[in-house]
Formats: structure tokens, C-alpha cells, sequence
């Protein structure tokens, strides 16, 4: 290959914002067709994830929450919608609060509004983070991938993304957002190692506050056996995570799930934690990296958030559009690496392309999409600087 188009592929300075634009168009497009194939899809007889959500629901505003954890009443709430398929609800209690507005519609127009409601908080948290990109935010396919399985990652996406933006400007409210977490916990592992290490204790404790607030709210709210049968519901989620099945594994996008298409539960629980505990080690550090730029820092604790929790499915990444975007706009700033155009790019559709393309390859490939995101991140701290002429 001659250097003339080496370097063509190398800056891919043909990538201009009116490219962007015109791409963002089309995959918008795309996006919509897909969404309504998804929602046919949902209202057939194999149901939807979105199911557990709404018989949660359902049976909350009927005044009996704690059928939410009860699998026999969940599988004639579910199936009474027409659906053969039914889904087991294990979200902790507060996430009760979110659900019951959506059990007290139609299963159907339901499913419109979860999607309507929760892609709107994502959006506009992370239109706030990055009014300049709001045309890739409305298209980003980790966002498509969540929306088209009704599932909860745009509602924690958009607390991830809003907790992270807020830090530097209003840090408690920002903490009280990252501690309403408590309805997905495993997604805020390394919040605490992150604001810690900051030393943005008001933040610290303003996410505790939040979390005990609404487990006490909750308890409070839905009563004692509510409390036991999501105890109850632990087993139900240590069952499915011993599991053999490799389609299972398949779907998720932690380093946990695809090592255990070939290691034993030990092994790969071990693996996972070795990671997570780097990845905890460098959330503690992050903000000195950073010279305590909240956001910066904060996108690498998102980028490292999935690289952490070993329960992680790919529907759960809205909230990489963050870490996506701060790549982007250091870019422009600062100048793009060689090949970083290109592999934000990739970056930018991993969440969606590397779910669609894990049954053919029998593997999926999230975590390294993820490791080079990390890398790509912590690389631009230290007070390092580039320009487009760098290799």
C-alpha cells in the first residue's frame, strides 16, 4: 500500500462533520425500521425481556408487589398478554417505582412508552453532556440495541451519564443520580473507587444517601415480603448465572460470560475479579491522571465499568456513549491519533455489531471493543497531548 494511502487510512481526514451528519442520517433510518421490527417481534408469541418489567409492574399497581418475585404469578401475568414466553423479575425493590406506571398500561402500548420514555432520558443526558454531537447521539447503536429490548440500560445509561456530566458543576446532585443505581447496582461497581479517589465526598455521600433512601423508600412503600421474595430472587440469578448454555453466555459482553464458553465458573469468576480489581485500582486514580477533570476521569470509569461486572449484557451500553464522545471531542481539540478516527468508529457500533455478529463467530467480542476503549481513554491523561501529525 503506498504512503499516500496509507495516510488516507491512517488520519482519515475525509471524515469530516458533514460526513457524520449525512451517515447519522441514514443509520437513523436504518434505526427506526429496526425498532419497528423489534416491537412486531415483542408482541409475538416468544415474548420480550420488557415483559418482566411489566408484569412487575402490573401487579404493583394491583396492590401486591411482592407477586413481582413470585414466578408462578409472573408467568400468568406474562402469558396472559398472548406471549408463550415469560421472564423471571430480579431487579432489586426501588426498581418497582420505575415499573408500576408502565404495569398500569395495555402490555403493548406499554412497551412504546418504556422505550419513548427511557430513550428520551438518555438522550437528553447525553445531548447535555455533548450538545455539539446531539445528530450521533439520536443514532448511537449501543441506544438501538437497549431500545429494541425494551430493557433497562437506557434508564441506567441515562443515570450513568447524567451522575458523570453533573460531577463537575453540581456534584451532590450528580451523586444522587449515580445512587439510584441501586435499581442495576452492579453497573456503579467502581463509583465509589472513582469518587474516593476524587475526594468529592459530598458526591460520595449524596450516592449513598440515594441508594439507602430508596431501598428504605421502597421497603417503606412495598412492605416486608416484597423485601424477602426479592431475596428470594437471588437464587433465580446465581441458577442462571452457573449456567452451561453457550447462546446465553453469547449475549452478555463481560470478560465473565466468554470465558466461560470454554473455563469453569471458578476460573472465569477469577478472571473477572483480577480485571475488576485493576479496574478499581485505576478508578482510584483516575482523577489525579486527569489533573481532576471530573468528566474525563469519568469516562474512563465508564469505559472501565465494562470491562468490571462479570453480569453484563450488551443492551446494557448506552452508557458508552460517553467515553465514546469525550474521545471524539478530545480528537478535535487535541488532534486524532493515527487510526483513532477509524476506531472510534468501530467503537461508536460495537455494543450493536458485536452482539450481532457473537452466534455466527461463537464468541463476542464487547470486552475487547471495551479494553481498547480503556486504553484509548487513560492514554490521553498525564497531561499528554496530540496533534493530527502525530504516529
Amino acid at each position: 500500500m503506498s504512503g499516500g494511502k496509507l495516510n488516507h487510512i491512517r488520519q482519515a481526514d475525509w471524515l469530516d462533520s458533514r460526513r457524520v451528519r449525512g451517515y447519522a442520517v441514514i443509520l437513523g433510518i436504518a434505526s427506526l425500521a429496526l425498532l419497528v421490527n423489534s416491537y412486531l417481534k415483542a408482541m409475538g408469541p416468544d415474548g420480550t425481556d420488557f415483559l418482566a418489567f411489566w408484569g412487575a409492574g402490573h401487579v404493583t399497581v394491583s396492590g401486591d408487589p411482592a407477586a413481582a418475585y413470585d414466578l408462578a404469578t409472573q408467568e400468568r401475568v406474562q402469558t396472559g398478554t398472548g406471549s408463550t414466553g415469560w421472564f423471571a423479575f430480579v431487579n432489586p425493590p426501588p426498581f418497582l417505582f420505575a415499573a408500576a406506571p408502565f404495569g398500569a398500561l395495555p402490555f403493548p402500548l406499554a412497551w412504546i412508552a418504556w422505550v419513548a420514555v427511557t430513550f428520551t432520558l438518555w438522550a437528553w443526558a447525553s445531548i447535555r453532556a455533548f450538545p455539539r454531537f446531539w445528530p450521533i447521539i439520536l443514532v448511537f447503536p449501543g441506544a438501538l440495541l437497549a431500545a429494541g429490548h425494551a430493557q433497562t440500560g437506557l434508564l441506567t445509561g441515562a443515570l450513568l451519564v447524567g451522575g458523570v456530566a453533573a460531577m463537575g458543576t453540581r456534584p451532590v446532585f450528580g451523586g444522587m443520580l449515580l445512587g439510584a443505581l441501586i435499581i442495576k447496582p452492579h453497573l456503579a461497581i467502581l463509583i465509589p473507587f472513582w469518587l474516593a479517589g476524587a475526594r468529592q465526598w459530598r458526591a460520595f455521600v449524596a450516592a449513598g444517601a440515594s441508594a439507602a433512601g430508596l431501598l428504605l423508600l421502597s421497603w417503606l412503600v412495598f412492605g416486608n415480603e416484597t423485601m424477602l421474595g426479592y431475596m428470594d430472587s437471588w437464587q433465580a440469578s446465581a441458577a442462571i448465572m452457573r449456567g452451561d448454555d453457550p447462546e446465553f453466555y453469547l449475549r452478555m459482553a463481560s470478560i465473565y460470560s466468554q470465558l466461560r464458553l470454554f473455563a469453569t465458573v471458578p476460573l472465569a469468576l477469577a478472571a473477572n475479579a483480577l480485571v475488576a480489581l485493576c479496574m478499581g485500582a485505576l478508578a482510584f486514580l483516575s482523577a489525579r491522571r486527569f489533573g481532576g477533570d471530573m468528566l474525563a476521569s469519568g469516562a474512563f470509569v465508564l469505559a472501565a465499568t465494562a470491562l468490571t461486572s462479570p453480569y453484563l449484557f450488551s443492551y446494557d451500553l448506552p452508557f458508552l456513549i460517553l467515553p465514546v464522545l469525550w474521545l471524539v471531542r478530545e480528537g478535535l481539540r487535541e488532534g486524532f491519533r493515527s487510526y483513532e478516527k477509524l476506531g472510534l468508529v468501530v467503537l461508536f457500533a460495537a455494543p450493536y455489531a458485536t452482539r450481532a455478529a457473537a452466534l455466527p463467530l461463537e464468541i463476542n467480542l464487547m470486552a475487547l471493543a471495551s479494553l481498547a476503549l480503556v486504553w484509548l481513554i487513560w492514554s490521553r491523561g498525564g497531561g499528554r497531548s496530540y496533534n493530527s501529525s502525530q504516529s
